[in-house]
């Protein structure tokens, strides 16, 4: 077989690790929502499993890509395309921790099972959810437009971020008892792991956008100081 031929066999093994990777959190998500939801301690459990296994693929996809490296000497396109990979699959790996914090919670939030969680808690974790699997799919297919509507969705999730975190404000600064304090308080927490998913999967999309263009830029800046 043809050395480049070869080469871009790996560079498609690469493609297809990440993507499955993508899946990998994407469940591992979905398990901490409904753990969340349900306030199951059984499912928060399995989000630690879920955890370990998107730590391994990360490190095997690295390992990979350090090989490529070394043994191909890419040129500049295809290194702006392993280089992309390398950084994607370190977000992947922090966005899995995001949910695994999710999971960390709620032990602490069955001790409030009466503690009503706010509606837009769920709102986040369906944007963000749709947020990554769009962003896999946009990787797939080169898709920058795609990638683009990833980023700009992650404005939806700050302005739910912020409402929690005023809601949770305003409860914690009337709430009678120390137990009402941390029971609001676990409840931001668990908003905060998901505005920061969100925040890891507009990183990713951005690099999509990169990798395809070649211009590495943030895309989505902060409209306030």
């Amino acid at each position: 077989m043809p050395m480049r031929e070869r080469f871009e066999r790996k560079l498609t093994e690469l493609r297809d690790d990440i993507l499955a990777m993508g899946s990998m959190v994407e469940d591992e998500l979905k398990l901490a929502l409904r753990a969340l939801d349900k306030l199951d301690t059984e499912l928060a459990r399995q989000v630690f499993e879920a955890d370990t296994e998107v730590n391994a693929a990360r490190f095997e996809i690295e390992e990979k890509c350090f090989t490529l490296i070394v043994t191909q000497q890419p040129a500049a396109g295809d290194l702006r395309a392993i280089v992309a990979v390398m950084n994607m699959i370190v977000d992947l790996e922090r966005m899995g921790d995001q949910a695994k914090g999710i999971a960390k919670v709620i032990p602490h939030m069955m001790q409030f099972a009466n503690q009503p969680q706010p509606p837009e808690l769920k709102q986040m974790g369906d944007i963000v959810g749709h947020m990554l699997h769009d962003t896999m799919t946009a990787f797939a297919q080169g898709n920058t437009d795609l990638a683009q509507v990833v980023v700009n969705r992650d404005d939806e999730v700050d302005e739910l971020y912020a409402k929690i975190f005023t809601k949770i404000m305003a409860e914690m600064a009337k709430a009678g008892s120390p137990d009402r304090i941390e029971a609001s308080y676990e409840v931001l927490r668990a908003a905060r792991e998901l505005e920061r998913f969100g925040d890891l999967a507009t990183n990713i999309a951005e690099r999509v956008i990169y990798r395809v263009t070649g211009h590495l830029q943030e895309t989505n800046v902060d409209k306030e100081i």
